[in-house]
């Protein structure tokens, strides 16, 4: 059926002389970091194309989580950028990833990681069941809130602190990143 409806549309560009414009960029992934997103890839794989996430994929390397990241999931990302790890305290981040730190820089990832696949519809649809909020269960154990906040989905973790999604749904062949503003603490 949709065959036919494709051949109609065409045959009816032919007749005005218009070529048609057929187009998979409603059904892309959004740019990450400069780079293509691809959904037949792995959250890692893609994640080494991002320019934005340099200091990520450093750190689920140094935490020995690339092959859990890589696994079939589905898992659901709140993916730090480079500027989130800046707003750290001074050297945050080199003391994370020394070896005698892995289970806190561990534990920090996997605070920013839940199991299955959830899209920002599935997220809002959530926070609206929840009378506004609604919370999401990391895969290290403790909870994030989600709330709506002028449009945009919003994380407070579980110091209070916030993170805003900044670039939702890049869909992965083993779940979904939603890149964020900020580092969330466990």
């Amino acid at each position: 059926m949709l065959k036919s409806k494709m051949r109609a549309a065409v045959a009816a560009f032919a007749m005005l002389g218009a070529a048609p414009v057929l187009t998979t960029a409603a059904f892309a992934n959004p740019m990450v970091g400069g780079a293509a997103m691809y959904p037949t890839k792995t959250i890692v794989d893609n994640a080494m194309n991002s320019k934005d996430h340099t200091t990520l994929v450093a750190a689920v390397k140094a935490a020995g989580l690339v092959d859990t990241l890589s696994g079939p999931g589905p898992f659901t990302v709140f993916a730090p950028t480079n500027e989130a790890f800046a707003k750290l305290p001074a050297g945050t981040v080199d003391t994370l990833v020394r070896p005698e730190n892995k289970d806190m820089l561990t534990k920090i990832l996997t605070y920013h990681v839940v199991s299955g696949r959830m899209t920002s519809k599935d997220i809002a649809a959530a926070i609206k069941a929840g009378g506004g909020t609604a919370t999401l269960t990391t895969v290290q154990g403790e909870p994030l809130t989600a709330t709506m906040k002028m449009g945009k989905l919003v994380l407070t973790d579980a110091k209070g602190g916030m993170s805003t999604v900044t670039i939702k749904d890049v869909m992965q062949s083993n779940g979904v990143i939603h890149v964020v503003d900020t580092v969330l603490m466990p």
